[in-house]
């Protein structure tokens, strides 16, 4: 039995490392043009991106639908393990909370082309949406528990409050590309802050 290093051949494993890895770029690159260009955006400007052929993108998302789900499940789960390792290395919980709230930030922007991109496919919408709910709930309540904990914000607010009320200001950015809610989402984090005592 020849060895790959004989033939020539990559190991099995090896070509599904990189086939996982080939993914990964396409639907980071495809989420990137999301953010500043929309979900609408052409396929030959996410295959540019990813330093890759569009018929690339179409043999691993045959439909935009499929792309975008795929980037939407990309980026629930790029959020929801965020969460740990920015609480873990930010210099406080509430620094973690405000880095984690931007990528919440560009994860919302890409959601709110997803009913159009499923076509009013309202079942898999609200099936999409309740897995978002059940994977960053927990992490924006642990961000929101650390930096109570930690004396930077004051308790009271829940996780669900918090992530609706980020999502209520980024709903702007569909309809005027010159509005950024991260400012805004700024003014609500500053808003949880408990006051310093003089």
């Amino acid at each position: 039995m020849s060895t790959p290093s004989q033939s020539g051949e990559v190991p099995a494993r090896s070509k599904r490392a990189d086939a996982l890895r080939n993914r990964q770029t396409l639907l980071d690159a495809a989420a990137a043009v999301f953010v500043t260009s929309g979900v609408d955006a052409p396929i030959r400007e996410i295959a540019a991106r990813a330093g890759v052929g569009m018929g690339t993108i179409y043999r691993h998302f045959p439909t935009r639908a499929d792309l975008v789900v795929a980037v939407y499940r990309h980026q629930v789960e790029a959020c929801a393990e965020a969460g740990p390792t920015l609480l873990a290395s930010a210099d406080s919980p509430l620094a973690a909370l405000r880095q984690w709230a931007d990528l919440f930030v560009d994860f919302l922007v890409t959601k709110h082309g997803l009913a159009n991109a499923l076509q009013s496919d309202s079942s898999g919408f609200e099936a999409l949406h309740s897995y978002f709910l059940d994977r960053l709930e927990p992490v924006c309540a642990q961000l929101l528990d650390a930096a109570v904990e930690a004396g930077e914000i004051r308790p009271g607010t829940q996780a669900y409050e918090l992530m609706r009320g980020i999502g209520n200001l980024c709903i702007g950015r569909d309809s005027d590309r010159r509005y950024d809610p991260r400012r805004l989402v700024e003014l609500l984090l500053q808003g949880l802050r408990r006051p310093q005592s003089s």
